[in-house]
């Protein structure tokens, strides 16, 4: 472990010529682990559009109230967070456990940042037998799902809670995500549920636009979608209330006590998000 640790840490050390993803978003969020070169990108894109930071603290309280309603609502215990990014504030695992510590988790990234990020602050806050981070990426497919299933110790029989939150707007429609997400759909047994967030085009400032060009820069492209063709992600899924709707409003009471509500203009959070269940 302490050899996976030094890896982690030369990664690291060599991953500062260009912005991170990963770590521009754990800036937005206030976050501690990020550096000067993650600062800087993402203070200017705060300073081009200030609903950057809203998206990305409503983005992460839309996952912690999706993970509180499949613990609470579903009794769910095996939750997939592909694009996971690096560990920050409110993490799947940490809300997860909440009330029991009977919950597995299995983080997937492809950044070598975010992974190396994830390999250290999950040895200070997980549980090794339960929670765990693995290299893979989004579009291994059925690879990636039985290397999931294997190493997370997931019964494939029992509902699985998978999450992809701000990951499909880093994906270019040459791509086809829509083909690699109905594979997974198709792994997922009966009662699983799929958490999903994208940031949109539609009603939101134009600034967003240039934005999501500018990301071109860091380690990860971005495409922004409409409504109609973000929820062609859910697939036939059942929507759960309210639908697909702004970040901000997705199950708000499912809030803890210490979270603030939001007040502002939902639009501001600039991503809509839902969860499917399926039948």
């Amino acid at each position: 472990m302490s050899e996976d640790l030094d890896t982690a840490r030369e990664t690291l050390a060599s991953s500062l010529s260009r912005p991170s993803t990963g770590r521009v978003y754990d800036f937005y969020l206030g976050g501690r682990h990020n550096y000067a070169i993650d600062r800087e990108f993402g203070q200017r894109m705060v300073d081009m559009m200030p609903e950057a930071r809203i998206f990305a603290r409503e983005n992460r309280a839309f996952v912690r109230r999706a993970v509180r309603y499949a613990r609470q609502e579903h009794g769910i215990r095996q939750f997939v967070d592909i694009g996971s990014g690096l560990p920050t504030q409110g993490n799947v695992h940490e809300i997860a456990d909440e009330n029991d510590h009977d919950v597995r988790v299995v983080y997937v990234d492809n950044d070598p940042v975010a992974r190396a990020h994830a390999q250290i602050l999950l040895a200070d806050t997980a549980d090794p037998q339960r929670h765990f981070a693995i290299d893979a990426d989004f579009f291994d497919g059925l690879e990636l799902w039985e290397r999931v299933v294997q190493m997370g110790g997931l019964d494939p029989e029992q509902p699985i809670c998978l999450l992809v939150t701000a990951l499909l707007h880093f994906v270019v429609p040459d791509q086809r995500p829509e083909r690699m997400l109905a594979a997974y759909r198709d792994q997922l047994p009966s009662g699983s549920l799929l958490v999903l967030s994208h940031c949109t085009d539609e009603d939101t400032t134009p600034a967003l636009q240039e934005v999501a060009a500018r990301y071109v820069a860091t380690t990860s492209n971005a495409h922004l979608r409409g409504r109609n063709e973000v929820q062609a992600f859910f697939g036939d899924f059942e929507l759960i209330e309210p639908g697909l709707v702004w970040t901000t409003e997705w199950r708000p009471e499912l809030a803890s006590e210490d979270e603030p509500p939001f007040d502002g203009d939902p639009a501001s959070t600039l991503a809509i998000a839902g969860v499917g269940r399926k039948h």
